[in-house]
């Protein structure tokens, strides 16, 4: 049981660091605050929730493997190596269709309620 309560110090550890160095990653949380505001304020339902809190989590997770990506490239690859910046480069892109994605499931349930 306390290799299991330990995983949750690591996780933490692995947010706090994510967010302590990671610009995007504070950024996702912010918007991702903001977006939780609008819903309440405009009173979505259980639906839309649900969409938004899988857009919200869908984008901060690949924020946080794309960290650990970086992360790890970076350790077994510290000069440049044009796999190593593939690597690099596509897990970003999963970030970004993740993000675009999340800011069309907003757009459609966001703009009805805004007109």
């Amino acid at each position: 049981m306390s290799k299991f309560i330990r995983g949750f110090g690591f996780a933490g550890k692995g947010l706090y660091y994510a967010f302590r160095t990671q610009v995007n990653f504070r950024f996702h949380c912010a918007a991702a605050l903001i977006v939780v505001f609008f819903g309440w304020y405009f009173h979505l339902n259980r639906t839309e929730w649900l969409w938004i809190l899988l857009s919200i989590a869908m984008v901060l997770v690949l924020e946080l493997v794309n960290t650990a990506i970086e992360a790890l490239v970076d350790l077994v690859s510290p000069d440049y190596h044009q796999k190593a910046g593939i690597a690099k480069d596509t897990a970003a892109a999963a970030v970004l269709i993740a993000a675009l994605v999340a800011a069309l499931i907003g757009l459609i349930i966001f703009i009805p309620k805004i007109i």
